[in-house]
């Protein structure tokens, strides 16, 4: 694997690019060693320091942040605050399904709504809980999904869910099921895929 992270300056910003396929142990491991080197520029700059190249949680940022910010007093910026952004949902589709002609829904859907489509559905916008999302393929939701989320419908098992935040009580992807319990849901979870003839929730 390449370098976990590369230190970049630019005029009016220091860019610290991750290694996508870094855990984040990995990332953690090797900001500590980067620390010296940005604290070394930081004595004549004061630039903020922009986070990219990898998808983060929320928790994976907040920590990353609180170790630089312990020796660091810096502005700190990650390209993918707090959404899932395309970047994200380009880099499951190619994981994880094969090409599948793709609708696009502008707009929440509401409770009682039943929305079913041949090959994969963007949403953008939340899916609220009473709603129902059924997909030949994919199922991505820009904002909170919220109802029942069906992908992979007629037997697709490498079709995935993607949503900002899930909040479902209940998902499928196929012929599984998966019921999820409100503890499960207690860290945000924004994917959902099979893996050994069973749901996982990342």
């Amino acid at each position: 694997m390449r370098s976990v992270i590369l230190v970049n300056m630019k005029k009016n910003e220091i860019i610290l690019k991750i290694n996508e396929e870094a855990t984040q142990e990995q990332i953690i491991e090797a900001l500590q060693k980067k620390l010296p080197v940005l604290k070394k520029l930081y004595k004549e700059a004061k630039n903020p320091i922009k986070v990219s190249g990898k998808f983060l949680r929320d928790k994976e940022m907040e920590e990353i942040r609180g170790i630089i910010k312990k020796e660091i007093n810096v502005d700190i910026q990650f390209d993918n605050i707090n959404k899932l952004g395309l970047a994200g949902i380009k880099k499951v589709y190619e994981q994880n399904v094969q090409t599948s002609e793709t609708y696009f829904l502008q707009g929440g859907i509401r409770s009682g709504q039943r929305i079913e489509v041949e090959g994969s559905i963007v949403i953008l916008g939340d899916v609220n809980n009473g709603a129902e999302i059924i997909a030949g393929d994919n199922i991505v939701v820009l904002g909170v999904l919220r109802g029942l989320a069906h992908a992979g419908a007629k037997g697709n098992k490498k079709a995935i869910i993607a949503s900002h935040k899930i909040e479902s009580a209940q998902l499928r992807i196929a012929n599984m099921l998966k019921e999820i319990e409100k503890e499960d849901l207690e860290e945000t979870k924004q994917f959902a895929q099979v893996e050994e003839d069973f749901i996982v929730l990342k």
